[in-house]
């Protein structure tokens, strides 16, 4: 079975995370299967990047995402979105709607 996880990097006291795609049995810092985004909760609003279209492919695949990473995934409006391309909606258009979601988040942080 393969799982969404977050994979940590970063120093001691400065953690920060890529989000990978990896097999169940595989440990945290393990091997992995690709990397699909990365996160770090160290800034305020929080940093958050993600291959929208990969995870679709992953999801769509069989892929479940851990509990942190569905808190996540939620708290970003990503889960939305697969609902919605579940049901139809062309990918292309749900990408552009996430990067420029990421692009105001992003824009956030700078200020």
């Amino acid at each position: 079975m393969v799982r969404i996880r977050l994979r940590r990097t970063g120093l001691r006291h400065q953690p920060s995370y890529r989000i990978v795609v990896a097999d169940i049995e595989s440990p945290r810092d393990g091997k992995f299967l690709e990397i699909i985004g990365s996160y770090n909760p160290t800034t305020d609003p929080f940093a958050f990047e993600v291959k929208e279209d990969r995870v679709y492919e992953w999801m769509k695949n069989g892929a479940l995402p851990s509990e942190s990473v569905m808190k996540l995934f939620k708290s970003v409006g990503l889960l939305d979105r697969y609902e919605r391309y579940k049901k139809g909606e062309t990918l292309a258009s749900l990408v552009e709607e996430a990067n420029k979601a990421y692009a105001d988040r992003a824009a956030k942080i700078r200020a």
